[in-house]
């Protein structure tokens, strides 16, 4: 983990591709694609369902160590519309129900309201403001109406491009902070990365399997 203070907040940017506010006992997460699998599979791609089982076992693993008082899922929860893939993180929710479930809303979360009720998941159309943060699923390009608090979003699933003297190139997940905004790597395995340009004023910590590592 990579321990970083950030407007007077004490912030551990995870390998696990997880942020956890230590102030506030918050562990915030981005875009877990949960379903996608089985998405694929319906459609007669054969993908191996374990990819979902090793988010499950990271995210619990990470409840287990920290025991965060809530948790915030920033947008794309499960990929699109309902199957069977949904009833593991019900009885995931179930199973952690003393901890308060926030999730906003991506594009991704478009299953019925009921089933989120079920799960005791808090939804938030657009965004949830716990200052000096304001929580958005995709990474804001007007700053009038919060301009107050910096914006912490996903969505895009930032990804840097690394180099090295033989000419190999690698592309690995990132944190990425400005001065505006931060985003968050996208926690599921079954996921890609968008590359980043970043400039001077930026800081990026890359994140390996076992390290997070400013840039």
């Amino acid at each position: 983990m990579h321990s970083f203070q950030f407007l007077e907040q004490n912030l551990l940017l995870l390998p696990q591709k997880a942020l956890y506010w230590q102030d506030n006992g918050i562990l915030v997460i981005s875009d877990l694609h949960l379903g996608k699998a089985n998405h694929f599979r319906k459609a007669g791609i054969p993908i191996p369902l374990r990819v979902h089982n090793e988010d499950y076992l990271r995210l619990e693993a990470l409840v287990d160590h920290y025991k965060p008082k809530e948790i915030i899922f920033l947008g794309d929860l499960f990929h699109s519309v309902w199957n069977t893939e949904w009833k593991f993180f019900e009885n995931w929710c179930n199973k952690n129900n003393k901890i308060k479930l926030h999730l906003v809303a991506g594009n991704h979360d478009i299953l019925p309201d009921s089933l989120y009720e079920a799960c005791n998941l808090m939804v938030h159309k657009t965004a949830l403001c716990y200052p000096p943060f304001n929580f958005t699923h995709a990474p804001l390009e007007d700053f009038s109406f919060t301009e107050t608090f910096y914006n912490i979003s996903g969505h895009i699933h930032p990804g840097v491009r690394l180099s090295g003297a033989g000419r190999q190139k690698l592309v690995l997940p990132c944190f990425y902070f400005n001065p505006k905004q931060a985003i968050l790597p996208a926690f599921g395995n079954f996921t890609g990365c968008t590359t980043l340009r970043t400039t001077k004023e930026d800081k990026v910590f890359i994140v390996t399997k076992e390290r997070v590592i400013l840039l």
